[in-house]
């Protein structure tokens, strides 16, 4: 233990030099730009960034480009409250609550809310990198098909509660999203399946940011749009303000999410360290876990806070924790990391476990800085919310094209294909038919992001059993994990059927 605080130290001399201190900075503030333009995230930030950084050392580099990734994670949450556009896949839950919120005209305790919450997930992260680093690493190792499996199946159990008491609708929505998880190239023969009359656009699949995008950005608009009109043209979102009374009191309401806060942290920390599972399913799983804890579920999807920063807690911790197995393992976490583990390379650092010994000056120095990171980005991201609240006082008239050409761009930048914009339009119309129907969308989108990444694992761990599905319960850690998601799956039909059984009962008396 003292000798991680005396290297711990050692790594805060390095953060504390003019060009990385600057650096990180920069780095946070790009990132929360970087973050809040959609279909741009993360990702595409490093990516279109790393040349630049050749121009310092490379602890210099790796600490700027941690600070972007740091600063997108907390600048995905913009978008998502104010315009109702995910600004990355990252932070398509906080999008569920956070834009009722802006709705309500209160956008800025929806913003304070996901800057707080993401800073206790990146403290709670950052902490657990630096004090269990090694045994974590371990554990993320044993990991397999069959576990990965089995926690994708926790996932969906934790979000078919998600679209209310109608389970039937919910099932619907999430048989919806798994088909189109399936549009594209058979992971094993190589064959192409479901590409829909041939069209040739179809067989790189249907890109998760295209369609919730398509979902929350356009249908979002058209339903506004419908509602504006039918308000007589007046702006439903002008309410929102500022002041430190109201800031104070979104503190104090921020507080009581603490549970929820705490359970995103550590939850996206753990499959952050996931090889290749990343900060979707953890902010998702965050989300889903939340309502079925939250002592008023039903406020969900409509407003709630714990909505908010569950997810925002869980996406940041999950960052950091996507840096471990990079680190440790030389094994990315997820897509960002593994284009900071190429930058690596460049520079000649090897990741893996002789990294803390042949490098530890570079290691601490990484370390050290993503505790500065994280302060730096929360502190820059409440300065920015006046402004971001003023995006809530342009008058609608100006707003909706805005919206709508963020989308179109947002659309067409994860492929360049014109397939996908065409296809963002045809989600946002059937985004908005669901809603007026009362079809929950969340399923559905949650469904498309982890459709890619259970169908991989089941298949991967039936060959591995020669189609025994025994091995989903007979190993260590997939058996406890399989059983609490079938006991959460079936819950919401033990209730039904209770509540059906009971109802006669009541009618007799």
């Amino acid at each position: 233990m003292l000798d991680i605080l005396v290297s711990l130290g050692q790594g805060f001399t390095v953060v504390f030099e003019p060009l990385n201190f600057g650096l990180i900075i920069l780095g946070c503030t790009l990132g929360l730009f970087i973050g809040a333009m959609p279909g741009l995230g993360s990702v595409n930030g490093v990516a279109i960034l790393l040349p630049l950084t050749f121009l310092v050392p490379p602890t210099g580099a790796i600490i700027f480009l941690a600070a972007i990734y740091y600063g997108a994670m907390y600048g995905g949450a913009i978008s998502s409250i104010m315009l109702g556009i995910p600004g990355a896949s990252t932070a398509v839950a906080t999008t569920f609550d956070g834009r009722p919120l802006a709705k309500q005209g209160m956008a800025d305790k929806a913003l304070i809310g996901a800057a707080v919450a993401s800073f206790v997930g990146g403290s709670i992260s950052v902490l657990l990198f630096t004090f269990f680093a090694p045994p974590l690493a371990h554990v993320a190792l044993v990991f397999g098909a069959p576990e990965e499996f089995a926690l994708m199946m926790l996932a969906f159990a934790t979000f078919v509660g998600l679209g209310g008491d109608d389970i039937f609708k919910t099932l619907f929505s999430i048989c919806i999203g798994l088909v189109l998880s399936a549009v594209g190239f058979d992971i094993i023969s190589g064959e192409p399946r479901l590409v829909l009359w041939d069209i040739t656009g179809f067989l790189h699949g249907v890109n998760f940011l295209v369609l919730a995008i398509g979902i929350y950005g356009i249908g979002e608009m058209l339903w506004t749009v419908e509602e504006h009109a039918l308000g007589g043209g007046k702006s439903m979102l002008s309410s929102a303000t500022v002041t430190v009374q109201r800031t104070l009191t979104a503190l104090k309401e921020i507080l009581v999410t603490w549970k929820a806060t705490v359970m995103g942290s550590f939850l996206g920390y753990f499959v952050g360290i996931l090889p290749a599972a990343g900060a979707t399913p953890g902010s998702l799983m965050a989300y889903g876990i939340a309502k079925q804890i939250s002592r008023d579920p039903d406020k969900f999807g409509k407003g709630a806070l714990e909505g908010v920063c569950a997810p925002e807690a869980a996406n940041n911790a999950a960052s950091t924790g996507s840096m471990l197995p990079m680190l440790t393992l030389g094994i990315p976490g997820s897509p960002t990391t593994a284009i900071l583990l190429g930058g690596m390379v460049i520079w000649g650092l090897e990741p893996g476990p002789r990294l803390f010994v042949d490098h530890s000056e570079f290691v601490w120095g990484l370390i050290a800085s993503l505790y500065a990171a994280n302060l730096f980005a929360v502190l820059i991201n409440i300065a920015f919310i006046p402004v971001f609240i003023k995006v809530l006082k342009t008058p609608f008239t100006i707003l909706a094209p805005i919206i709508f050409t963020l989308c179109l761009i947002g659309g067409y930048a994860p492929t360049e294909d014109m397939h996908d914009v065409w296809l963002m339009l045809v989600f946002g119309i059937v985004g908005y038919l669901m809603r007026k129907l009362d079809y929950p969308l969340a399923p559905a989108v949650l469904a498309i992001v982890l459709g890619p990444l259970a169908e991989p694992a089941m298949r991967q761990s039936l060959i591995i059993s020669d189609g025994e599905f025994s091995i989903f319960f007979t190993r260590t850690y997939a058996g406890p994990i399989m059983v609490a998601a079938l006991i959460l799956l079936f819950l919401p039909l033990f209730k039904l059927v209770f509540n059906m059984i009971r109802k006669p009962g009541v009618a007799e008396q």
